[in-house]
C-alpha cells in the first residue's frame, strides 16, 4: 500500500496517476477525498488529529506528504509542525517510509543555483516554517528513526496547477483575453517545475529504495526563462499579442491591504526581484528522466486551459 497524505490537489492527483506504475494498492487521505483511478481507497482525516494519521498510514510501506494549508504565515507557524510531528510519528508507529514534497522557501534568498547542498537559510516567516518542518525530518533521518525523502520542487506551473501564482496571473488571465501580470521584475530569471515531471519524480524517488534519507530536486528545464520570455511563450500558446502588467512592490504592498492572498505574497517578492534559478542535475543525471522544456510545458498548459474552456 502506498498513501497519499493531503489528496486532491494537483499534485497529489497527478502523483496518484503516477504510481499506478508501480502499484494498484493506493490510498488517498484528505478530509473529503476523492478517487483518481479506479481502485483508489479513500481515508477521511483530518492530518492535524495524530490518531486519525496513525490510522491513515496503517499498512502503509510509503507515504507520500502533498498537503497544503492556506496560504497565511500565521497559520502555517500554528499548524506546519503540528502536521509534520503527526505524520512523522505515524510513520515511525506503522514503519512507513516518508516522501516529501516539498518547495525552496527554506534555503532564502540563493545567490546562483539553488541546489540540495544549498543550506537551510530561510529570510521570509513561511520559509522559516519550512526550514522548520524540513529539519523535523532530516533529524529523525540523522538518528535512524525515519527513512525518508524531501523532494523539492520550484514554484511550479501545468494542467490544474491552480494554486499556482504564475497560473493565476497569466494563464488564467490569458484565457479570460486579459493582460498577463508580474510581479516586481519581468528581467529576473526565475525556474518554474512542470507539475507532470515533479509528480512521475516524486513517484519513482517513492519507489528507488536507494533514494532514501537524501533531499532530491525535482526535474525543471536548466534553461531558465525571465518572467518577460516566459510570459511572450504564454502568449504564443493561446495565440495572444504579448502584452504585460508589470506590479511594482509598492503596489503589491498597497493591493495587498486589501487582497489578503497578495498581503501573504509580500514577504517572498525577494524570489521575482532577483533571479531564482534551481538546479536539478542530480535526479536527471541519476535517473535519465530530463525536465519537459517551457516551451512544450507551456503550450501544454494552455492546451488544457482552452479545452475546459470548451
Amino acid at each position: 500500500m502506498q498513501t497519499i497524505l493531503g489528496a486532491g490537489g494537483v499534485i497529489g492527483t497527478d502523483l496518484a496517476k503516477a504510481l499506478m506504475i508501480y502499484t494498484d494498492k493506493i490510498r488517498l487521505v484528505s478530509r473529503n477525498p476523492k478517487a483518481v483511478n479506479d481502485n483508489d481507497e479513500l481515508f477521511s482525516a483530518d492530518l492535524l488529529d495524530p490518531e486519525a494519521v496513525k490510522k491513515a498510514l496503517v499498512g502503509s510501506e510509503i507515504a507520500y506528504l502533498t498537503a497544503g494549508l492556506p496560504y497565511v504565515a500565521k497559520l502555517w507557524q500554528e499548524k506546519w509542525p503540528i502536521l509534520m510531528h503527526n505524520v512523522i510519528e505515524a510513520c515511525k508507529a506503522n514503519g512507513t517510509k516518508l516522501v516529501f514534497f516539498s518547495n525552496v522557501y527554506g534555503l532564502g534568498k540563493v545567490d546562483g543555483w539553488m541546489t540540495e547542498e544549498s543550506p537551510l537559510n530561510p529570510c521570509s516567516k513561511k520559509g522559516e516554517v519550512r526550514a522548520q518542518i524540513e529539519q523535523m525530518i532530516l533529524d529523525e533521518v540523522k538518528k535512524g528513526t525515519l527513512q525518508a525523502i524531501i523532494a523539492r520542487a520550484a514554484d511550479f506551473y501545468g494542467p490544474g496547477a491552480v494554486l499556482s501564482f504564475i497560473d493565476f496571473t497569466v494563464f488564467q488571465n490569458l484565457a479570460k483575453g486579459k493582460t498577463p501580470q508580474l510581479m516586481v521584475s519581468d528581467k529576473t530569471k526565475h525556474s518554474f517545475t512542470y507539475t507532470p515531471d515533479a509528480a512521475r519524480a516524486t513517484a519513482v524517488l517513492g519507489n528507488t529504495a536507494s533514494a532514501y534519507n537524501q533531499i532530491w530536486h525535482l526535474p525543471t528545464d536548466p534553461n531558465t526563462l525571465t518572467g518577460r520570455e516566459f510570459v511572450q511563450l504564454a502568449a504564443e500558446a493561446f495565440g495572444a499579442k504579448y502584452k504585460l502588467n508589470l506590479l511594482p512592490k509598492f503596489m503589491v504592498r498597497v493591493l495587498g491591504l486589501f487582497i489578503p492572498a497578495l498581503g501573504e505574497s509580500v514577504e517572498m517578492l525577494y524570489q521575482n526581484a532577483y533571479d531564482y534559478q534551481f538546479d536539478s542535475s542530480k535526479y536527471v543525471k541519476h535517473f535519465k528522466h530530463e525536465a519537459t522544456p517551457y516551451q512544450e510545458g507551456i503550450k501544454q498548459t494552455a492546451v488544457y486551459l482552452q479545452q475546459q474552456k470548451s
